[in-house]
């Protein structure tokens, strides 16, 4: 099993972009659907796939983070709050 991050997400699915983990678990949506791999496989497959739906879903939770520090003033000048990562 690989080294474990914050979350229990592996470190090879934490370094992914959210672009490269969504593919990647695209590829194995499909995998599961046509039926054509072997049940412990499978088993594997839908593990990792529970691990980088995490990471999308962390990788959204922290664009939507930024978009929020984001604010407009009555005037309608920009301001921005600097972002501050969960650590």
């Amino acid at each position: 099993m690989p080294l474990m991050k914050k979350n229990n997400i592996p470190a090879d699915i934490e370094k992914l972009s959210f672009e490269q983990a969504l593919e990647q678990l695209e590829n194995i949506v499909s995998k599961l659907e046509d039926g054509t791999i072997q049940l412990e496989e499978s088993i594997e497959e839908y593990t990792r796939g529970t691990l980088l739906k995490k990471h999308c879903e962390a990788k959204l939770k922290e664009a939507t983070m930024k978009v929020e520090q984001i604010s407009i003033d009555k005037d309608g000048n920009i301001s921005k709050k600097d972002f501050e990562r969960d650590k």
